[in-house]
């Protein structure tokens, strides 16, 4: 697809100017919060424009090199936290350098990005699909719980920073000091990102919100609250040239010592943050992005704001959505996003300064809570143990511990719960073919005695093998292929020996999609694993009755005779 097409220029166009409007009080939220570690007055100022700076320089070159036609890109939560950590700890080491900070912050960035570009490059995309659900949930889960806890004294009009156990020791005496002022404007944020949807979806809420809470906290009367300060104006300048960096003082082995490690962990989060976004941009658009460019692209991005002191990202859920919804289909609107976030640090950095803290930690807890699984959490007592200690232990570790320490356990998990079973099913009877492969072409033997006449007029769809977190991809890919035209659809499961959570959440979302057509599911289920699973979880009977269920083949075949007014041979 070319970067511009006339027939969808005016969609490119209004999809990126929304999503550029959605984008800049998430930018300037994310980069405060990533500043909040350092005890400066210039602190907020500070971390607003490497926001704005990341957003804009990831958001053009990634969507400039990238491989997802309408992705859009910017700093996001969970990058956020760990160049959150970085930072404070490079506060602390140096003794207050501000130099410090800004360098190790831009070489963190900049490795982020050469990795990105490696792993591009050796084709590592496409791996993304082995990392189990509940690694993912119990990951993101953490890091949104972080989110809102860091927020929590901003939202009263304090600061705090420091390990999770030393916020959580110091909020009582943070919730003793609250300026009543701070925390009417940080919830009114809340209220209107939440209640404003339900009169119009036009208009970004968060925007909303932005707009009205820093013209309320303008009223005269009202007690002062702290704000982001005046921000710097002009066009950014690399690390190494700017004005707030002294090269001089800086132990350069130190800092690199220090920025290589949490650069490879943003790359490798970012690259599965970006990948999953893409493919909930396919699922939209109905297209397929490339995994390996769309790395390769964020590499590029990250860079690039490595290299001008701006916020490493990724692709952004909200944010694509946004642009999909609103008409965006190619690389333009993304650029288009970039550029006018671009026009607006340069033309409206004054007015930015009278922005709240607390309606930016307002805007913020609504992203943590959004980032929250709490389906999950909700589904734990009915999905596998394993699966359900594996999400809790990842979630403890991330909040308790650190993310660097949860990244390392979820892979050795990953890597251990795959191993695992894929030697449990080959020693149960299944080759290694049959693990990955869903037939959708040949007939089984059972289906050679059903007339022409029903046939016809159904599509069934045979798989072939477990469905767990090492076969998803391959399963989502040939649920894919039913015809546009279905009316009816028979999910045969009589080779399906086993179901994980991953596997079940990915059946679930197959099975609503194809209802959302308007076609009706039919399964025949022998297998009493995942009949256990699929009952337990509620798929049967809330999402396909028990009437649209058969333990045999040839019971379907008599209720279709049945449904069609067929009568059976």
């Amino acid at each position: 697809m070319s970067l511009i097409t006339t027939k969808n220029l005016k969609g490119d166009l209004f999809g990126g100017i929304t999503a550029g409007i959605v984008a800049l009080p998430l930018a300037l939220a994310f980069g405060i919060q990533a500043f909040s570690g350092i005890a400066n007055p210039d602190a907020a100022s500070m971390g607003a424009y490497a926001g704005l700076v990341g957003a804009t320089l990831l958001g053009f070159f990634a969507a400039l090199f990238g491989g997802t036609h309408s992705q859009i890109s910017g700093p996001t939560g969970p990058m956020t936290v760990i160049t959150a950590t970085l930072v404070g700890g490079a506060f602390a080491t140096s003794g207050g350098s501000l130099s410090t900070v800004l360098v190790s912050m831009a070489l963190a960035g900049i490795f982020c990005g050469v990795f990105q570009i490696l792993f591009g490059l050796i084709k590592l995309g496409k791996y993304v699909r082995y990392i189990p659900y509940p690694v993912l949930s119990g990951f993101m889960s953490g890091i949104g719980v972080i989110i809102i806890l860091q927020q929590l004294y901003p939202l009263v009009g304090q600061s705090g920073s420091g390990s999770m156990l030393n916020l959580l020791a110091g909020l009582p005496s943070a919730f003793g000091h609250t300026s009543l002022t701070a925390l009417l404007l940080g919830l009114g944020t809340v209220a209107i990102i939440y209640l404003f949807p339900l009169i119009t979806k036009k208009v970004p809420s968060t925007l909303v919100a932005l707009l009205v809470m820093t013209l309320v906290s303008l009223i005269p009367g009202l007690a002062e609250v702290p704000t982001i300060g005046k921000i710097p104006s002009g066009l950014p300048l690399p690390f190494f040239a700017s004005p707030k960096v002294t090269l001089a003082g800086i132990d350069w082995m130190q800092v690199l010592k220090a920025a290589i490690i949490p650069g490879l962990t943003l790359a490798g989060l970012g690259s599965i943050d970006t990948l999953l976004t893409s493919v909930v941009a396919d699922n939209i658009t109905k297209t397929r992005h490339n995994s390996n460019r769309e790395l390769i692209g964020q590499g590029i991005g990250n860079a690039m704001a490595g290299l001008f002191c701006g916020l490493p990202g990724a692709g952004a859920t909200m944010r694509t959505v946004v642009n999909v919804k609103s008409g965006g289909r190619t690389q333009l609107s993304g650029m288009v996003h970039a550029l006018l976030l671009l026009a607006i640090m340069l033309g409206l950095g004054s007015l930015v300064q009278y922005v709240p803290l607390s309606v930016l930690a307002g805007i913020l807890i609504t992203v943590g809570w959004g980032i929250i699984d709490f389906k999950g959490f909700r589904d734990l007592p009915k999905i596998p143990r394993a699966d359900a200690v594996v999400l809790i232990v990842v979630f403890l570790v991330t909040v308790f511990v650190d993310l660097l320490t949860a990244v390392g356990i979820g892979m050795v998990i990953a890597c251990v719960l795959f191993m695992k079973r894929a030697s449990d099913l080959v020693e149960g009877g299944y080759s290694s073919q049959e693990l990955t492969n869903f037939d959708k072409e040949s007939p089984w033997d059972d289906e050679h005695g059903m007339p022409d006449t029903v046939a016809h007029k159904i599509y069934v769809q045979r798989l072939n093998g477990p469905i767990f977190f090492g076969t998803i991809n391959k399963f989502k890919e040939v649920m894919q292929t039913v015809p546009q035209d279905a009316k009816i659809v028979i999910i045969r499961m009589r080779l399906v020996s086993f179901m994980d959570q991953s596997g079940l959440y990915a059946m679930e979302e197959a099975i609503k999609d194809l209802q959302a057509r308007g076609v009706q599911v039919l399964m025949t289920i022998i297998q009493p694993q995942p009949m256990y699973m699929l009952t337990k979880m509620n798929l049967i009977p809330d999402i396909v009755p028990e009437s649209h269920t058969f333990p045999t083949f040839e019971a379907c075949t008599t209720y279709l005779h049945d449904l069609l007014g067929e009568k059976k041979n």
